[in-house]
């Protein structure tokens, strides 16, 4: 019943369930993420609805469940002791998770998050105890920096340095920040790590806050995730109510107040100087580094910003020791990662892997493979500040280091397959779209550059492309790189610089040839009608809303180019393929 789940028919399958099992006699617990026993999202969207039986200490799951075969599961499994076999998860479903290493994720889909007995029950809140009753604070930051952990929110900076700086920032006043304005096209990371354990994140902001002396933090989230939002606001108030946050924590001199400050979904926000003055109230723009916000943050006072899943490491860190969290990932990048992958893959969802993975793996063992037996293109990592990885370097490391050197970056964790149907200047063009459309105007590089950007790259997906737009588009990709305020605009050519590097054929063949390999631009296709196949049925003509396909009952049909919008009905509605599309 999460998102993904409640989209594809949760609520159905979940009342049918609730009306099936009345009656039998038999004793169930349905736990699901709308009423008091809740578990959060399991991570194989491409499967919902999911459901899973635990009975006598063995574990089933079924996939795809529609609410009518609800009955047939409680008569044949529930009540006959017969699983049906012909609904249960294939081998996928196991290899989906075979490769994953499960930190942040490690008690997500398993405990109530709205609970907080549950959390503890697992080990919640033993290691902000502990931290807060036998750690100095400067141990506690050395704990963090043996461990290796660095901001998974896109930056990658180390998280342990962080915290240093800002314990030494001087100042009585400090604040530890939780930024969970998640805005990547794809990206569902932090939403689905809140709703399935928020009272993770608030132990790490504990932890955090003890290292840093402060005394006041803020989770700043978009108000696009109500259920994100919902569990935050319980969780803190469980939290309180326990004394594990406000006057004395844990019975330690100690106090902490996290207070919630909802955003209005601007992208820019997700950086941290915009992040702030949003926060206190004003208009959502960055402002000019230095001073670092460990210096000079909220209301010009030392302040730290770590990611949702950098903060709910932390508590998994202290609990287990910074030598076990450094045994995972490569020497650069250690830990695991949490990635949204979805696009042109089989099973698409949220998984989370140690650093130094192959693409290969994630997409062919863990995703399965390109979905409709097409072959993979590309992978583009990053979101809007990432770039396109192409289908030859699949054997690539998934780290900070090896996807800089390709041109792209881990970011936040969004991962999008793309196969031979996308066009990869269209792509381009998509993500220049997102990015300057959220560029909040401030600095000149960025608010007229992308959009420069985007004018050139619309003229050439229309046809219109000149000779030298490669270059001119290298030239003001760099200018913008090397002169925007913020990382929006330092990272917002990244999609074409990549694309360019590893595409550059596909941009040539627009400009030069007036075509699209794959197909997607539509200013740069054609449709005919072939005279030898056309069965004159008349459906391409009917399908035509200018009518520029003419022809008479068993007459070959034609299309006059000068009214043909290019919009592609005839070539859908065709059945006999008589409609060429080049």
């Amino acid at each position: 019943m999460g998102p993904a789940g409640i989209a594809a028919g949760g609520k159905h399958v979940l009342e049918s369930f609730k009306e099936a099992l009345s009656g039998t006699g038999i004793t169930a617990s349905l736990k699901e993420n709308c009423s008091s026993h809740q578990v959060g999202c399991l991570g194989l969207c491409a499967r919902d609805v999911l459901v899973e039986i635990h009975q006598g200490g063995t574990k089933t799951v079924y996939q795809y469940v529609k609410a009518d075969m609800v009955r047939r599961i409680v008569d044949e499994h529930l009540v006959g002791g017969t699983p049906v076999k012909e609904w249960l998860v294939d081998g996928a479903y196991d290899a989906f998770y075979k490769k994953q290493v499960k930190v942040v994720l490690s008690d997500v889909g398993r405990i109530d998050p709205e609970e907080i007995s549950a959390y503890e029950a697992v080990g919640g809140y033993e290691a902000a105890k502990e931290v807060l009753h036998s750690w100095y604070p400067e141990e506690v930051i050395e704990e963090i920096k043996m461990s290796g952990i660095r901001g998974r929110g896109g930056a990658g900076f180390p998280t342990g340095l962080k915290w240093e700086l800002g314990r030494k920032a001087p100042g009585e006043t400090k604040y530890i920040v939780c930024n969970a304005d998640e805005g990547d096209p794809g990206a569902f990371m932090d939403r689905a790590v809140i709703e399935g354990n928020a009272h993770a994140v608030i132990e790490g902001m504990i932890i955090g806050a003890y290292a840093l002396c402060a005394h006041h933090g803020y989770v700043y989230i978009r108000a696009e995730y109500p259920l994100a939002v919902e569990r935050l606001k319980r969780a803190i108030s469980q939290a309180t109510a326990k004394g594990y946050l406000g006057k004395k924590i844990f019975g330690c001199d100690f106090d902490l107040e996290i207070k919630i400050k909802l955003g209005a979904g601007a992208f820019v926000c997700g950086e941290e100087t915009a992040l702030i003055a949003s926060i206190e109230g004003q208009r959502g723009q960055p402002r000019a580094k230095p001073p670092f916000p460990v210096n000079k943050g909220l209301w010009q006072k030392p302040t730290v910003i770590n990611n949702v899943e950098t903060l709910a490491n932390i508590p998994y860190i202290i609990r287990r020791g910074c030598a076990w969290y450094a045994s995972y990932g490569t020497e650069k990048s250690r830990g695991t990662k949490v990635f949204a992958l979805t696009g042109k893959i089989k099973n698409p969802g949220l998984i989370e892997v140690p650093m130094g993975i192959t693409l290969r793996e994630i997409i062919e063992d863990i995703g399965g493979g390109i979905e409709n037996g097409k072959q993979l293109k590309a992978v583009q990592t990053g979101g809007p500040s990432g770039g396109c990885i192409p289908a030859n370097k699949l054997d690539l490391n998934v780290d900070y280091e090896s996807l800089a050197k390709a041109g792209s970056i881990v970011g936040s964790g969004g991962m999008i397959v793309l196969d031979e149907d996308d066009c990869m200047v269209n792509v381009a063009k998509y993500f220049v779209q997102f990015t300057q459309s959220e560029s909040c105007g401030k600095c000149v590089p960025c608010r007229v550059g992308t959009k420069r950007l985007l004018e050139t790259l619309e003229r050439i997906c229309k046809g219109h492309g000149r000779s030298n737009d490669i270059e001119r588009l290298e030239k003001l990709s760099a200018g913008i790189k090397a002169t925007s305020l913020c990382g929006l605009g330092q990272t917002a050519p990244n999609p074409i610089l990549s694309t360019i590097r590893y595409f550059r054929d596909e941009f040539e063949a627009h400009i030069r040839d007036k075509k699209c390999p794959a197909k997607v631009c539509k200013g740069l296709l054609t449709y005919s009608i072939s005279e030898k196949k056309c069965k004159a049925c008349g459906a391409c003509l009917r399908a035509c809303p200018s009518g520029a396909i003419t022809g008479e009952k068993k007459t070959p049909h034609k299309i006059d180019q000068a009214k043909c919008i290019k919009c592609g009905s005839c070539f859908e509605v065709c059945k006999f393929g008589s409609v060429e599309r080049n």
